[in-house]
This record gives structure tokens, sequence and C-alpha cells, in this order.
């Protein structure tokens, strides 16, 4: 929160708070060099998750018909046995009651043996489909974990460079609201807040506004230039200063 005394000058008013606008257009600058990066960054960590749930989810589909397979081979088998062993038995039977008794035991099993083979075909097809998936869905997953590991090195090398700057920059933007007026710094954020390139305070510049670039009337330039009170652009609300004032404060 600011801290200003009530008796600074509104030459000093407005230094503190040109002063603070310089440091975070600094930050600004920064973060428009990261551009877009950290929201790409965390929508393709988004996906690169999102595809690794696919993959997943489709390996535990392909293990699992894999293991139906396996099952409705084993049942074909003994399946299989069983016909041997009742083919064995009619050899022994004592009179056709029996004979037909086996007989029918081996037709079902012959029923459940053309069941297992339909089966297995059916899930061989959806085995098929699942690993054309599993291969599409990889394929995908490469291809974004690259464009991530890429975006990644990109924001790094970045943050890299201007981090130490960013944390001072930081650092020096709180300390400059604590010395501009209280009143004055909730104007200017609401100001700053407006506007997509942050400029709550600009200078005149060619006789027109810093920051929407409208002509600023000479007796209303003269004011400013006099520094004896806060005057806003009546176009766009935003704090003017002259130039020798802009010129003479630094962001650091």
């Amino acid at each position: 929160m600011a801290t200003v005394a009530k008796d600074f000058s509104i030459e000093e008013k407005l230094t503190a708070v040109l002063t603070l606008q310089k440091i975070d257009s600094k930050i600004d600058e920064i973060k428009t060099l990261k551009g877009e990066l950290p929201m790409e960054v965390s929508d393709l960590e988004d996906e690169v998750e999102g595809l690794q749930t696919r993959v997943s989810n489709v390996d535990s589909e392909i293990n699992s018909v894999n293991e139906y397979i396996e099952n409705r081979k084993a049942a074909k088998k003994e399946a299989e046995a069983l016909i041997k062993k009742y083919e064995k038995q009619q050899d022994n039977v004592k009179n056709s009651r029996e004979f037909e008794a086996i007989t029918k035991e081996m037709e079902m099993q012959e029923l459940e043996i053309k069941l297992c083979d339909k089966h297995v075909k059916d899930a061989t097809v959806r085995l098929q489909e699942s690993q054309n998936s599993r291969l599409t869905t990889q394929k995908q997953l490469e291809l974004k974990q690259d464009v991530l590991d890429l975006k990644r090195k990109e924001l790094d090398k970045i943050i890299k460079e201007t981090e130490a700057e960013e944390k001072e920059l930081a650092k020096s933007s709180e300390a400059a609201k604590a010395k501009v007026e209280e009143r004055l710094l909730t104007a200017y954020e609401r100001i700053r807040t407006s506007y997509r390139n942050g400029l709550a305070v600009v200078p005149v510049m060619r006789d027109s506004c810093g920051g929407c670039f409208n002509i600023i009337p000479p007796q209303r330039q003269a004011e400013i230039h006099q520094r004896k009170k806060i005057i806003v652009c009546e176009h766009c609300g935003r704090i003017l200063v002259d130039t020798e004032l802009n010129d003479s404060v630094k962001a650091l």
C-alpha cells in the first residue's frame, strides 16, 4: 500500500507514479518476450498427459483382449480333449442310450469349439483395431512431446535470461508502489488494467497524448509542463506528463 506523505509536491507524486510505470513497462516487455509460450506449454502438457492416458487405456484394453483370446484358445483345447475322450468311450458303450448320450456331449463340445473360434476371430479384429489405435495415438503423443520439448526449451531460455531482471523489477515495482499516493495508485492500477499495453502514465509527444495520440491543446500542455496538478487525457483518461519529466525518470 502507498505510504506517501500528504505534503509531497505534485511533481514528486508524478515522478513516483511515472517511475512505477517505467518499471511495470519493463516487466511487461519481459512478458511480451515470453508471449504465449507459458500458455502454449501448459496446453501442450495437458494434451500430452491426455494422450499418455489414452495410450495407457488402450494398452489395458489390448492386454484384456489378449487374455480373452488365450482363454478362448484354452477352452477350445479342453473341448478337443473331451471329444477325444468321448471317442474312446464310444468304443466301450454297452447300449445305444450311452452311445447317444456320448454323441450329444461330443456335439456340444464341437459347438463349443465353433464358438471359441468365432470368439477368437472377433477378438482378433478388436485387437487389431486397438493396436492400430495405439499406434496412431503413440505417433500423436510423440509429435506433441517433441513440440512440448521445443517450447519448454524456448521458454526456459527466456526465463533463464530474464529471471534475475524480472525478480529485481518485481521488487522495484513493490518499492515504487509504496512511494505513490494511495488514491493516485488506485487510479494508476485502474487505468493500467484498462489498456492492453498497460500504459497508465504517458508523455505528451508531438502535441499528442502518448497513449491514444489525440491532440492536446497548447494551454493543456502548458499546465502539464508546470507540474502543478495531475492532468489526465480527456480522451483516454491516462495520466499525462511532460517530455522532460518522462526523459528524466528511469525504470531502475
